[in-house]
């Protein structure tokens, strides 16, 4: 399957229920899905942007991604049907808590590549932290146990 096009998160979305196996495709997808938007979230996609996105990516999926693949899932008309926050808030109950605090945290990573936080950015994280539902403690990586 071609991760690229995300028909887990479009089935999901469309009502389908997941199956626990599936579960590690759909974050890979919403994983993809939310960097690729966030890239675009300030209408300027940056190369080092796309460069950090390709490496989370590959950390977390153990997956190569070209700067087309991103590109591609970043396009808006995608979200036309509904937005990347819909989506999200409609596979949030189907993703674990450590897959949610995953995107959430990459999504911050992504933010940082280019050292020039805008307030388009700050508002699209935030948008994307209330879809998923994840806790201040999610966003900042705490996990009980850790030290």
């Amino acid at each position: 399957m071609a991760i690229a096009d995300l028909k887990n998160v479009l089935n999901i979305f469309g009502g389908a229920d997941i199956s626990e196996d599936r579960q590690n495709e759909l974050f890979k997808e919403v994983l993809l899905m939310t960097l690729a938007r966030a890239a675009d979230a300030d209408i300027n996609i940056q190369a080092s942007e796309i460069a950090r996105i390709q490496e989370i990516l590959k950390e977390n999926t153990g997956e190569d991604f070209t700067s087309a693949d991103i590109r591609v899932a970043a396009r808006a008309e995608l979200y036309a049907e509904a937005t990347l926050h819909k989506y999200l808030g409609s596979v949030r109950k189907k993703m674990s808590p450590e897959n949610r605090a995953k995107t959430i945290q990459a999504l911050a990573d992504v933010f940082r590549s280019d050292s020039n936080i805008g307030v388009l950015e700050i508002d699209f994280f935030d948008g994307v932290a209330k879809a998923l539902q994840v806790s201040p403690s999610q966003i900042a990586g705490l996990v009980a146990g850790d030290v």
